[in-house]
């Protein structure tokens, strides 16, 4: 099957499954189910995105691999109608660590729930996060037994329960999750998994 290109161009989603792996990729069949529902013909979808009638045909035959930002503008016209905020698809009871917590045990949890990042909290303050990726750029043969502060890369991005999911989907671009607050405290986060969920659900 071809992959289409789109604001996760080039980033597996992999949810882990006992120790393989089940890959969700987006089609250009998905693209065309959402523009259906939407309401929109091929030729007045190109016109809102800026494109041929012919370019969206492709797209959705899945005969070219589309400009990033051609998709973009495309997911933006098909899901601007619903205006979903962050607080509809989020992650509640966030899982965290904090900076006095060992790697070992940030390393477990993560293993445990299946999750790549962990917001470090310290008194109700984010002030930082842990990845598998910091995890695994600092490994050595004491790695384990050191505090999470020590490794900790800077906070995800963090954006108020009613802000539009595009916004969350913009910084997803750039982070591999975004935080969710209110009243300045954290109440959610957002994956790409989490976006990818709400495409699925269009199948």
């Amino acid at each position: 099957m071809k992959y289409v290109r789109y604001i996760f161009y080039d980033i597996e989603v992999d949810y882990k499954i006992t120790r393989g792996y089940q890959r969700m990729v987006i089609t250009g069949a998905m693209l065309k189910k959402l523009r259906l529902e939407a309401g929109l013909t091929q030729r007045q979808l190109a016109k809102l995105v800026g494109v041929s009638q012919a370019h969206i045909a492709k797209i959705e035959n899945e005969k070219v691999d589309p400009r990033l930002s051609t998709v973009n503008k495309i997911l933006e016209v098909l899901t601007s109608g619903k205006k979903r905020k962050c607080s509809e698809i989020m992650t509640r009871n966030v899982i965290s660590v904090n900076p006095k917590t060992r790697v070992i045990e940030a390393s477990k949890i993560m293993m445990k729930y299946a999750i790549s990042q962990l917001p470090v909290i310290n008194d109700g303050k984010v002030v930082g996060t842990v990845t598998e990726e910091s995890i695994i750029r600092n490994l050595s043969s004491t790695v384990a037994e050191k505090m999470v502060k020590e490794i900790m890369e800077p906070p995800l991005p963090m954006i108020p329960e009613n802000t539009s999911v595009s916004v969350a989907r913009s910084l997803l671009e750039e982070s591999p999750a975004v935080l969710v607050v209110k009243k300045g405290a954290v109440v959610g986060i957002i994956t790409r998994s989490d976006l990818l969920k709400i495409v699925s659900k269009a199948i």
